[in-house]
């Protein structure tokens, strides 16, 4: 049950649980002006307080790198870990184990996600963890002078004219195929579809892994970029306009009959999203996984959700973990007593 605070007079407009905007954010960011990364934060702020999320129920993970200074910039009172280099699905995956009612929101990195933590990604995904995975994708290694990352994409150059030689890591494509029952990619500099994503994932129960198109101002917002603000924005290919519905509101859309899909999600949430001209269904993952390769061939960034799967078990649920937060069980009830301890080892004997 939430519990509702009265904000101090002049705080402005409050939400449904009685908190103002002002409580959702953070600390002064430090990033370059201009970094997409900040849009992304105030996006966050935005959908939290939009949804009525209690921040002392959300815990904020990251690695390292500019991405993983982000979650500094909002829900200041939420807990908070910052984890090393790649490692932050771990910390995430105990967390939620340990307490399953928190919101999980965990920010990444291109070079975080695809680089040093490649692996713990690809077991994240697949475990359909409880967690909203934001990669803030930049493709460069923004700390250290800019250098290629991994969703850098071939034939890409950096202000010194070199070329990308490689070919990059699609992490939506990867997700999908791993087993995330929520994938999408947005763009920093699209206000209303990365706000309707952001609440979507709020509202969904499993890993949603968004993908983030944040161009870097310093190392990669120049000609010859394919993550710099004027490639992203000529080059976006949207597959649908999206509308959410909190189940909290009174569902209002208007849609003439036959031009839009309904997606109702875990809390009965609703997804809607218009249909262009090609009748796309975000529920087929072989449809999903086809467009994905087929915008990648003509050079354009596919963008809105790209799929879902609201019916999928997440892990806590294939675990068969009691409804308590573990963390919160007294010893009796998570340790075993010596006779059952004993038992066990007779059996090995």
């Amino acid at each position: 049950m939430a519990t509702v605070q009265t904000p101090a007079a002049g705080k402005g407009k409050i939400n449904r649980i009685g908190l103002a905007s002002q409580e959702y954010r953070g600390t002064k960011t430090t990033l370059c002006a201009g970094c997409g990364h900040n849009a992304i934060s105030e996006r966050i702020i935005h959908a939290c307080f939009e949804m009525g999320i209690e921040p002392d129920r959300v815990v904020k993970l990251s690695g390292i790198g500019c991405s993983s200074k982000s979650p500094a910039y909002f829900l200041g009172s939420s807990h908070g870990f910052n984890a090393v280099h790649g490692r932050m699905p771990s910390v995430g995956t105990g967390a939620m184990l340990a307490n399953r009612r928190l919101i999980a929101v965990g920010v990444s990195g291109d070079g975080d996600t695809g680089a040093i933590g490649i692996g713990q990604f690809v077991h994240l995904m697949r475990r359909n963890l409880p967690i909203i995975y934001i990669i803030e994708d930049n493709g460069c290694y923004g700390l250290t002078k800019g250098q290629f990352s991994p969703t850098a994409d071939l034939g890409s150059t950096l202000k010194t004219g070199v070329v990308n030689d490689l070919p990059p890591i699609d992490t939506c494509a990867l997700a999908i195929e791993l087993g995330a029952s929520f994938v999408a990619r947005s763009f920093s500099g699209d206000k209303k579809q990365l706000s309707a994503v952001l609440k979507a994932a709020l509202s969904h129960r499993g890993t949603a892994m968004l993908d983030v198109l944040s161009p870097c101002v310093t190392f990669n917002d120049h000609e010859g970029s394919t993550k710099s603000y004027a490639y992203a924005k000529s080059h976006d290919d949207p597959l649908g306009e999206l509308d959410f519905v909190p189940y909290f509101e009174e569902i209002d859309v208007d849609y003439e009959p036959g031009t839009t899909h309904e997606v109702e999600l875990h809390d009965g949430s609703t997804l809607y999203l218009t249909k262009l001209a090609e009748d796309y269904d975000p529920r087929n993952k072989l449809q999903a996984m086809s467009v994905l390769q087929e915008t990648r061939s003509r050079g354009t960034f596919a963008t809105g959700l790209i799929y879902v799967e609201p019916t999928k078990p997440d892990f806590l649920e294939m675990l068969n973990l009691v409804d308590e937060p573990l963390a919160s069980l007294p010893q009796d009830r998570v340790r075993p007593p010596e006779a059952v301890l004993e038992a066990i080892m007779n059996d090995l004997r």
